[in-house]
């Protein structure tokens, strides 16, 4: 008797939406088989897309809205991406930070696979080795702008660049006695607490550390031209200031990568000209800059610029 066979019939996908973004899942099990499973990558470069992709399904039909990008940026390189909307370029940056999970391929970030990471290691990513600046407004309108800023610098124990010190270095050195991943919440708490040390004694507060980080903040915001508007609250900002607020921001940790999405879209050419200059300086003293951007005149100031065409990247002629 011959044994047949049913063939497997293709998925079901609702015919008249687009799947949404699948938000990472980094503390869910994969399976050994699964692509995403990778040997930790070299750290010789500081960011490594390698055959990176995200596929979407639209009316039935699958498309790679990122397809099979390669890519590496070292410490000090500037990086522009170009490209019409819609062409994957938010897409690649989000899967980039850990926010969007690749359909394969993989992100490393410092020699970490980003899908790899549980929840707190990628938060604390997130928040150490890369500044990302925004398309949206995504200041907290109940705080000063200058507590907006040195908010990031509160978020986790570590010390920063620009704060070394012997108790934060201390510190630090006990947690790292510790199985830190093991021990720590797998879920980011409902309000923003002080983090304290193993003596309940405030590290990393504004409370304790206030004229550090108001001096760091201080001083981006002069670099950014707004220094005046330290004591203003967001709702008082025009769309631009705002917009040199989320760079200071961003910039407050001294990250290792800065991902800037559209960094002077609402700027006009003298705000452009700072912002572009201050993002050159922060290459030129080691900090790796991935720019997303429509604006011919940043493309300047760039290392290498590259177009995105159908979720392809490639090297572009300017």
């Amino acid at each position: 008797m011959t044994e047949t066979t049913t063939p497997l019939q293709p998925t079901t996908v609702e015919p008249t939406k687009l799947q949404p973004t699948t938000p990472a899942q980094p503390n869910a099990p994969t399976a050994p088989d699964s692509p995403h499973v990778t040997e930790t990558p070299s750290p010789d470069h500081l960011l490594t897309l390698t055959d990176l992709t995200r596929q979407f399904v639209r009316r039935g039909t699958p498309f790679d809205a990122v397809s099979h990008v390669n890519l590496t940026v070292d410490a000090g390189e500037f990086i522009a991406i170009v490209g019409r909307s819609g062409n994957g370029k938010s897409t690649l940056i989000n899967m980039v930070a850990g926010l969007i999970r690749p359909t394969s391929g993989t992100v490393s970030v410092a020699g970490r696979n980003v899908a790899d990471l549980g929840d707190k290691a990628l938060s604390v990513l997130r928040n150490r080795t890369i500044g990302f600046v925004t398309q949206s407004q995504t200041l907290l309108g109940n705080l000063t702008v200058l507590d907006n800023v040195i908010l990031p610098a509160t978020m986790f124990p570590e010390p920063l660049p620009f704060a070394q010190n012997a108790e934060a270095t201390d510190a630090v050195a006990q947690a790292a006695a510790t199985n830190d991943e093991a021990a720590a919440d797998p879920f980011m708490p409902d309000v923003i607490a002080p983090i304290t040390d193993q003596e309940n004694t405030p590290s990393n507060t504004a409370a304790s550390r206030s004229d550090l980080f108001a001096t760091r903040a201080r001083t981006l915001f002069t670099q950014l031209g707004v220094a005046d508007l330290a004591d203003s609250y967001p709702r008082e900002l025009s769309g631009g200031e705002m917009r040199r607020v989320s760079i200071a921001r961003a910039l407050m940790n001294q990250p290792s990568l800065l991902i800037a999405d559209e960094p002077t879209g609402d700027l006009d050419q003298e705000s452009t000209d700072i912002v572009m200059r201050l993002l050159r300086d922060q290459a030129n003293n080691g900090t790796a800059i991935l720019m997303v951007t429509h604006d011919p005149d940043a493309l300047e100031y760039a290392d290498r610029v590259y177009r995105m065409d159908a979720g392809v990247l490639s090297i572009a002629s300017v």
